[in-house]
């Protein structure tokens, strides 16, 4: 650990958090702009020369790089500064006034992602004010248009600039959180990423007058199809990333729990009361084990006194590491029968970094030392981060934006809620925990 003033600096993270939080970078339409100059100022002032880039006018990317006197290859620290809209007469305090309240900095961004935006940068400036002797570069990225998929941010920086933000590994959002199980407190590192495969679930029916019904109605063949998928599991994928995470949380529980999860591990399905744990973590657990298939959009008909020849729902599909669309697309007939047609709308990858790493290790050992009897797992997220796109240079993406664990709060279940918000000291902590991981990291011959 570095000897600072880490309450000066918790301070200067807390005010850097709150300024990006009052930069209303909603997106769309993102004005990511705004939080680039702001980042720019900053950077510059402390004798780092940033690069800004315009994806499209006002969706600005801010890349930095701190150089080192090797030629190891850099670490990535990445971040988005677009948030999701906040409907702001059901927050507690105004969504883009990051008011101080009970210890919590509230704000739309305060967890997805505006904290580690300002951690990152914290750690830029500390490793510049020591002046560290690296052994590989550090880039930071503050990318636009995360929440819309990327297009003009990380997206567009791959595709334009690559060689500005390679890396052999990077550190981004997705984990850093903590959950307990059987009386042990688990921090998640994200090591893999569900790609989405949505699609149209499409039924076809005989058209006719409302009032005279038939059995050939393609809305109650949707309703069937739907229900079908309601009710069905699809099969158990056991990625090297669920694996280790269970095997590494059996490890500390009781024969019976960790029964249970080799039960999961094996196909079994779950009993609700086997895992000691909350419900919407037991959730989580089952959906990294599956490929996913969630309904969302509904259509058909043109007027209610017409028996529709067609209706659509559109499906939110979501595959874990080695599945693909066709292997996806296959278990869903298995389930669906000749019900429904199946028509891809748009597909991302799924990724798998795997815990065997360097950076992972790195990472775990930091926390040994931080939050002493606390056990680091890989995690999988079941959403989408901007990984997909800087993997496809290589990169290994490792989500890991640490927060103090808190189990009367569900940090992660903020993101996009109302009262979105991070507690001040866990800015405090993050930035310490990010620094000496980044620091660590890039002066070793990893």
């Amino acid at each position: 650990m570095v000897n600072f003033d880490w309450t000066a600096l918790q301070n200067e993270a807390v005010r850097h958090l709150q300024a990006l939080i009052r930069l209303e970078t909603v997106n769309p339409p993102g004005n990511e702009a705004l939080a680039a100059e702001y980042l720019a100022d900053i950077l510059r002032d402390e004798g780092i020369e940033p690069v800004i880039l315009e994806g499209s006018p006002g969706r600005s990317n801010l890349v930095a790089r701190l150089r080192s006197a090797d030629e190891a290859a850099p670490l990535l620290l990445m971040g988005h500064t677009d948030v999701v809209p906040a409907e702001a007469d059901h927050w507690t305090h105004p969504p883009f006034a990051a008011e101080i309240a009970d210890g919590y900095i509230f704000g739309r961004g305060a967890v997805d992602m505006k904290q580690m935006v300002a951690m990152e940068l914290m750690v830029m400036l500390l490793l510049r004010r020591m002046d560290v002797p690296l052994r590989r570069d550090v880039i930071f990225m503050a990318s636009a248009d995360e929440e819309a998929g990327g297009e003009w941010g990380a997206g567009w920086l791959v595709d334009n600039h690559p060689d500005l933000i390679r890396a052999e590994y990077a550190l981004n959002e997705g984990g850093g959180f903590a959950f307990e199980v059987g009386g042990t407190v688990f921090y998640a590192c994200q090591t893999a990423e569900k790609g989405y495969a949505r699609f149209a679930l499409r039924t076809r029916g005989k058209p006719g007058h409302a009032s005279v019904p038939h059995n050939d109605n393609a809305v109650i063949h949707l309703a069937a199809a739907i229900q079908c998928l309601g009710e069905q599991t699809l099969p158990v994928h056991v990625t090297t990333t669920l694996r280790t995470m269970f095997e590494t949380i059996g490890e500390t529980q009781t024969p019976e729990v960790r029964a249970a999860l080799q039960t999961l591990l094996d196909g079994g399905g779950l009993d609700p009361d086997s895992l000691p744990i909350r419900e919407d973590l037991r959730r989580t657990f089952v959906a990294m084990l599956h490929n996913t298939a969630t309904p969302t959009m509904l259509q058909s008909g043109s007027r209610v006194n017409v028996i529709p020849s067609v209706a659509e729902a559109h499906v939110d599909g979501r595959i874990v590491p080695d599945q693909t669309r066709e292997s996806f697309r296959a278990e869903l007939e298995a389930v669906l029968g000749d019900q429904a047609e199946i028509e891809f709308l748009d597909y991302g990858a799924p990724l798998e970094s795997g815990p065997d790493s360097p950076l992972f290790e790195v990472i775990r050992q930091v926390m040994m030392e931080t939050m002493p009897g606390a056990v680091l797992v890989p995690y999988m997220l079941t959403g989408a981060t901007d990984a997909k796109h800087v993997t496809r240079l290589g990169t290994q993406v490792y989500g890991f934006s640490p927060v103090l664990y808190n189990p009367q709060v569900e940090h992660f279940g903020l993101a996009h809620g109302h009262d979105e918000r991070i507690a001040v000291d866990s800015m405090g902590f993050g930035t310490h925990t990010l620094f000496d991981v980044t620091k660590r990291f890039c002066q070793s011959n990893a």
